[in-house]
Formats: structure tokens, C-alpha cells, sequence
């Protein structure tokens, strides 16, 4: 889990863990995947969804990571958009993404 503060106040979080099982669309594990992240709507568009994101990369990478996942629901375009901006790539339309580290 982590947690980003901005002037002293929580502005969002992000949570990551590894899977072993299979993650769809990479190569196998263990795979970094982003469980969720959440930033609190005054601290939007001000890049701290992207440090969340990649403390969550650093992290995974250092686990011996190759690959980092995460998904979201179908209807949730601005997620799709999110994940999509951040360099993942849609791998089957349950939407799945996978990203190398």
C-alpha cells in the first residue's frame, strides 16, 4: 500500500501485490498488479495517479518483477483512460493490462 500526502494531506492511495496465479496476457508470474488506486478529487490531474502507479512499478520491479498488470470494469472508461495513459496495454476486453517493468 501506498499513500500519497501533499502539504500534509492524504491525496490518494494505491495498492499492489504480486500474483502467481495466471495474470491474463503476460508471461507468467510472479506479476506485479495494481490492485486499486484512488485520488482524492482536489488532488486529480496534478500527477499523483502516476507516482502511485510507479512506487508500485519500483516495488514490484524490485520483487523480480518483468511485468506489471492491473484491470478494471468494462464500463469504467475513466479508468480504461487512466491505464491506457500510463502505458498499459488492453490485452483482452474484460479489460485486462499488462505494462513491462
Amino acid at each position: 500500500m501506498f499513500l500519497a500526502v501533499e502539504d500534509g494531506a492524504p491525496a490518494g492511495f494505491a495498492q499492489c501485490q504480486l500474483r502467481h496465479d495466471y495474470v491474463e496476457g503476460t508471461r507468467g508470474g510472479p506479476v506485479g498488479y495494481l490492485e486499486g488506486i484512488y485520488v482524492r478529487t482536489g488532488f486529480r490531474r496534478r500527477g499523483v495517479a502516476a507516482a502511485l502507479l510507479s512506487a508500485c512499478e519500483d516495488w514490484a520491479q524490485a520483487q523480480g518483477c518483468v511485468e506489471f498488470a492491473s484491470d478494471c470494469e468494462l464500463g469504467n472508461t475513466d479508468s480504461v483512460a487512466f491505464h491506457l495513459g500510463a502505458g498499459f496495454a488492453e490485452v483482452n476486453r474484460v479489460v485486462c493490462f499488462v505494462k513491462p517493468l
